[in-house]
């Protein structure tokens, strides 16, 4: 196996194309190293080879541990790796985007510096949750509103539909045990929804903080990704598990939100959605599909310029620096 040292940097034109990659692999309770180009995943029931080029991104789940030699075949092959809890439902930490473009992020902040098009983001955002509603019109507030009486209402709709008592949300920040079961148990899938979202929005390379919603926080994007499957996948599951048992909601909720997210492909659906709200009718050029480093520089007006060239000679006049 070659160090560090001796190995070349692959080049983009040798590294597989994002839309040809897995797009994540979820790996648990083992020890990754590196064979060669490939990523070895060693536990109990032998090692198995993946090769690193085929990685978009690795979701490191609980009782992994990771070599450097690891790391650095990830890097140099462009792989995203996001450190997450069981079977991906929490988000702990990430490191680099699964994009070599910053297309996608350029195109969120585009869309969120201008108010027209934030608010054109947020109306679609609540025509995906509710699509016989037509949102086209509405102002922010009316926008709030009729999304509290819809999730009011679906609260309402899931007590009535498993038999259970429902008196209104009730969470109290850092104190778990506040509420009753079926409350304890929809804090449980709300909280798994957020890592759910945050861990795709990180390995999209989006920024966390630019959020066409929610506003004022680190992760104000990420409550916005996670608020779409609210009323759809963490409501009615919550209640399901809090009409089975009052006992231990709290864990069994987080595995149904798992089980869910892994039947449905959530993570796949999570991607998809995201790319539909940023680029809007940009979806043609979608920059996910280009593997390539490719670094321009701005000039006036909007331009961007080749890079690696000295543009001194173009300027006429004194330099001024």
């Amino acid at each position: 196996m070659a160090t560090v040292g001796q190995r070349g940097m692959s080049s983009p034109r040798e590294l597989t194309r994002m839309g040809d990659r897995i797009s994540f692999i979820y790996l648990e309770r083992c020890i990754l190293h590196r064979e060669d180009n490939a990523i070895t995943a060693e536990d109990a029931e032998g090692v198995t080879h993946i090769p690193a080029a085929t990685i978009g991104t690795l979701l490191l789940g609980p009782g992994t541990r990771v070599t450097h030699q690891a790391m650095s075949l990830l890097g140099d092959s462009g792989a995203g790796v996001v450190w997450v809890g069981e079977q991906g439902v929490r988000f702990y930490s990430g490191g680099r985007s699964l994009n070599r473009s910053s297309s996608l992020v350029e195109a969120q902040a585009t869309r969120w510096a201008n108010r027209r098009t934030r608010l054109d983001v947020a109306r679609e955002m609540y025509r995906m949750r509710f699509p016989n509603e037509n949102p086209d019109g509405l102002t922010r507030h009316e926008l709030l509103g009729r999304e509290g009486r819809r999730v009011k209402e679906c609260y309402r709709r899931e007590a009535e539909r498993v038999g259970l008592p429902w008196n209104g949300r009730i969470y109290v920040p850092g104190d778990f045990n506040a509420g009753d079961p079926v409350n304890q148990a929809v804090t449980a899938a709300a909280q798994c929804m957020y890592g759910i979202a945050q861990t795709t929005v990180t390995a999209l390379g989006c920024a966390p903080g630019l959020g066409f919603i929610h506003s004022g926080h680190e992760l104000a994007f990420v409550l916005d990704i996670a608020d779409l499957y609210k009323t759809e996948v963490a409501i009615p599951i919550a209640f399901d598990v809090a009409a089975q048992d009052p006992e231990d909601v709290g864990s069994r909720t987080r595995r149904a939100i798992r089980d869910h997210v892994n039947k449905t492909r959530l993570l796949r659906r999570c991607v998809e959605d995201i790319k539909r709200l940023v680029l809007l009718d940009e979806v043609h050029s979608d920059p996910t599909e280009d593997d390539t480093d490719r670094v321009t520089l701005q000039s006036d007006h909007g331009i961007e310029v080749e890079s690696g060239r000295n543009y001194a000679d173009d300027y006429i006049g004194e330099v001024p620096w």
